[in-house]
Order: structure tokens, then C-alpha cells, then sequence
């Protein structure tokens, strides 16, 4: 279906529109903050209502960009957005998280509420934007322009060592990043566009394809992340506020993932075919390797954020098997993992706002006086393990399949670490959860509010809906995962037959 006005703009860039009315705000007393606070809620959520209108009306029978929009800009620069089957889910998924962030944030944040607002607003439209974009350069705008706002997040609103957590998340990310910048500037003198609709049919010649292929891994590999280049998220998430570790967890980790499935698969087929191990390997050891450091882990978030780590992982495996299984996985699972993570990371923020600490040791006994919050923490450690019947398990199971139809030890190994996952997952819920209430801190804490409540309940529902009945997502997904699979297998037997012609 086509619309008479620009319905993927207007998602993308609604949200700074709800930044600028904050902008007009004057004062810093409470009365303002709370009417920033609203006007980013309210912007936030009908950003949602209208890409509800977007899944609504997406055809899942075609692989072809869809509510196209395509303008000059910047000479041979367009202003290009589009959405398929593999960006679709991702918008929503952004779109969802953002109001219950933000409504996270009324208790939590007291100081400068005006311009973290704008920060937050800001930072969807850049995410929403790398969903969208459909030029390599407006992609690598909002993929680095998603840098700022998170930056200040973690640096103005962080912990105490939020200064360093925030310049080194900053520094590896940029690092991993001009490179890319620099592949991009490549492809343009080799291909004479920015189109990616264009770029994706380009044959690009099979010696740079590999020199490609490792500019864009340095950048996706760092934001996803990938071990041996994960060390910047631990620190980060730590450090950040709760709000500022939900966005990061739930959604700037994906698009190290979403950049995989839109770019270096499709655009460098042979490079992916030919380095497909080296992926596997550096997964398999990332999963094996953070899942073990999580089980020595003393703070909360630090251990949330290797299990991020560990389930990166997995869908990095199932994205590089090239099959249906292994690809819809990964992108089940990225979407899971944004659900399932977020709300391991607002739970811990329900504690720090009681405490103001997520240490481990300071927690025990917890069923006794927050039935509630023990019921929702219990759910979503039982998501992030895998458990069936939660929506951690459909993505996982689909992507040790693709890994099993590829190479059984890849999958034997990557298996090893849903067994450490739920070693560590159990035993942080059971020192936090049970055992004696015998601190005495803990004794006149108080169980979830209301509005911590109505946080909780949409992510309990998608999980266990999605955990039941994942179609919605793979259906939307599964014929633009066939065409990228199709046209993967026709460049490689292209390659091959020419290998063959040129043969003595």
C-alpha cells in the first residue's frame, strides 16, 4: 500500500520534532521536566502507532524495498529510504522499546530531564534511520551519528567512571567505523553510486570484495560485539544509566547484525563465502569465552552484558551459515535479545533505583518482599536461557539449526554455551531471589509500582507471544530472506563458472 505523505519520514524524523518542543521549554523546575518527560512519552508512542501502520500495510510477498521514498540531495548523494522484510522488524522493534525507555526514566532520572530527553529523541531518529536508509552514505550518517547522543548519555548521566566508559565506547566504535567510511568511498569510485538497491546487484571484483568485507567487519564487529573487540560493552553498560543500557542492549547492539544481512553478505558474497569460518570461529570462541567470565562476574549489568555478548554470538553463527534456518534466526534472536535484554537491564534498574547499587552481594532474599518483581525476573532469566515457550528459544533452536547443516562442531561448541548461560543466569536469579532476607537494607523494600508494572507487562506479553507463535516475524522476513539467500548462491556459482572458463 502507498501513502500520499512520506509515512517512513515521518517515523524516522518524528522524533525530532517531540526533540524540539522539549527544546522550547522553558525553566528548570519540576513542571518542566515532567512536561519533557510527557512530550517525549507521547512523541515515543505515536512514532510506534504509525509504524504500526507501516507492518500493517507491508506486503511480506515481495523482497522489493517497500514505501519507497527517493530525492536529490547532495549530488550524486540521494535521499534514499526503504524498508524490506529484513529492516521492517527491526523498525518496530525500536519504536516499541522507546516509550517503555522512556517512561523507565520518570523516577530515575532528576537532573538535566530537558536535554536527556532531547538526547533520547534524538538518538531513535538516527537508529530508525540506519533501518531505513537506502544510501550508503545516509546509512553511515545515522549509523555514527547514533555515536553523540549515546556518548552523552553514558558521560553526563552515567556512574562514577562514566567518563572513561564513555570515551572509550566512543573511540572503538569510531575506529571500527572509518574504516568502513573509507570502503565506502571505495565502492563509490568502483560502482559510481551510493544506491544500495544498485550496489546489491553490482559485481564487484573478487580481490576487493576481501578488503571490503574485513572495512565493514571492523565496524559491524565492534557494535554487535564480537570477541576479540567486545571489551568497550561491559564498561559501557555498567556505567550507564538504565535507560542508556536498554537502548544499547536492545537496539545499537543490532545493527552490527542488521549490517551483516543488508551489506556484507549480499554486496560481498565471495568474501562471506570465503571467510564464513573465520566468522564461526571468533563466535564460537566469543560464546564459549564471555559465558565462562559472566559466571565470575560480581555486578549485575557487567554480567547481563557479557550474556549480550554470548548471544551475539549465536546470531553472528546463524547469519554466516547462509541458510534459511541460520538467517531467520539471527534475526529472530537480535529481535528477541532486544526484548529479553532490555527488560534484564530495566529489572536491574528497578533494584539500583532502591539501592543505588547493582553489586550482587548486596541482594538476597528478595521473593520475600517483591513477589512481583521476582515473577518478571524469573520470566526473563527463563527467556535469556532459551527456555521453550519464551521467544529466547525459537531464535537460538534456528540458528544451531543453520549451524548443524553447515558444520556440526561449530554447533556441538556454540551449544556449550547455552549450558554456561543457564549456570550463570540461575545463579544470579537464586542469590538475588531466594536465600535469607537478612540485610538490612532489604527489609522495607518495596515491590514493583504501577508504573514499573505497566514497563514490565508489554515485554512479559511479546515474550511469551512470540516464545509461542513466532510467524509474525518470520513470516514478514522469510521471502527477503530467500531473495538474499538466492542471489548469495547464484554470485558464488557465477564466481565458480568463471573460475572455471578461465582454467587451463
Amino acid at each position: 500500500m502507498s501513502y500520499s505523505w512520506p509515512i517512513l519520514s515521518t517515523v524516522t524524523f518524528l522524533p525530532l520534532l517531540g526533540a524540539l518542543l522539549v527544546l522550547t521549554l522553558r525553566g528548570n523546575d519540576e513542571s518542566s521536566f515532567r512536561n519533557a518527560r510527557y512530550i517525549a512519552l507521547w512523541t515515543t508512542l505515536i512514532t510506534f502507532a504509525i509504524s504500526l501502520l507501516l507492518w500493517r500495510d507491508f506486503d511480506p510477498a515481495t523482497a522489493q524495498f517497500q514505501f519507497v521514498e527517493l530525492r536529490p540531495w547532495l549530488g550524486p548523494i540521494t535521499f534514499h529510504m526503504g524498508i524490506d522484510g529484513i529492516s521492517m522488524p527491526f523498525v518496530v522493534l525500536t519504536t516499541f522499546l522507546m516509550p517503555i525507555t522512556i517512561l523507565s526514566t520518570f523516577g530515575a532520572i532528576k537532573v538535566r530531564v530537558k536535554e536527556f530527553m532531547i538526547a533520547f529523541l534524538v538518538l531513535e531518529t538516527l537508529m530508525l534511520g540506519v533501518f531505513c536508509s537506502l544510501d550508503l552514505v545516509m546509512f553511515y550518517l545515522f549509523f555514527e551519528g547514533g555515536l553523540i547522543p549515546m556518548f552523552l548519555i553514558i558521560g553526563i548521566w552515567g556512574g562514577q567512571r562514566r567518563v572513561y566508559a564513555s570515551f572509550k565506547f566512543f573511540l572503538y566504535t569510531l575506529t571500527g567505523s572509518v574504516l568502513m567510511l573509507l570502503a565506502i568511498m571505495a565502492i563509490y569510485w568502483e560502482a559510481g553510486t551510493t544506491n544500495v538497491p544498485a550496489l546489491l546487484t553490482h559485481d564487484f571484483p573478487p580481490e576487493m570484495q576481501t578488503w571490503l568485507w574485513f572495512a565493514f567487519l571492523a565496524s559491524f564487529a565492534v557494535k554487535l560485539p564480537m570477541w576479540p573487540v567486545h571489551t568497550w560493552l561491559p564498561d559501557a553498560h555498567v556505567e550507564a544509566p538504565t535507560a542508556g543500557s536498554v537502548i544499547l542492549a536492545g537496539i545499537l547492539l543490532k545493527l552490527g547484525g542488521y549490517g551483516f544481512l543488508r551489506f556484507s553478505i549480499p554486496m560481498f558474497p565471495l568474501a562471506s563465502a570465503e571467510f564464513a569460518p573465520l566468522i564461526f570461529a571468533l563466535s564460537v570462541i566469543g560464546i564459549i569465552y564471555t559465558s565462562l567470565v559472566a559466571l565470575a562476574q560480581k555486578d549485575m549489568k557487567k554480567l547481563i552484558a557479557y550474556s549480550s555478548i554470548a548471544h551475539m554470538g549465536f546470531v553472528t553463527i546463524g547469519i554466516f551459515t547462509i541458510t534459511m534456518q541460520g538467517l531467520q534466526g539471527g534475526i529472530f534472536l537480535m529481535l528477541s535479545h532486544g526484548i529479553v535484554s532490555a527488560a534484564l537491564f530495566l529489572c536491574v534498574g528497578v533494584l539500583y533505583d532502591r539501592m543505588h547499587t547493582h553489586e550482587i552481594a548486596v541482594f538476597s532474599g528478595l521473593v520475600n518482599r517483591m513477589p512481583l518483581y521476582a515473577f518478571c525476573f524469573m520470566l526473563f532469566t527463563l527467556a535469556n536461557v532459551g527456555l521453550p515457550g519464551t521467544s529466547g528459544f525459537i531464535g537460538e533452536f534456528l540458528s544451531l539449526m543453520g549451524a548443524f547443516e553447515v558444520n556440526t562442531w561449530v554447533a556441538a561448541l556454540a551449544t556449550t554455551g547455552i549450558i554456561l548461560s543457564a549456570g550463570y543466569a540461575l545463579w544470579l536469579y537464586r542469590r538475588i531471589i531466594f536465600g535469607v532476607l537478612d540485610k538490612p537494607g532489604l527489609r522495607n523494600i518495596k515491590d514493583l509500582s504501577w508504573r514499573e508494572v505497566a514497563i514490565m507487562v508489554p515485554l512479559i506479553v511479546i515474550t511469551i507471544f512470540f516464545g509461542f507463535y513466532p510467524n509474525p516475524v518470520l513470516d514478514v522476513s522469510a521471502v527477503s530472506v530467500e531473495a538474499l539467500m538466492s542471489n548469495f548462491k547464484a554470485s558464488l556459482a557465477a564466481a565458480e563458472q568463471a573460475r572455471f572458463a578461465l582454467a587451463p
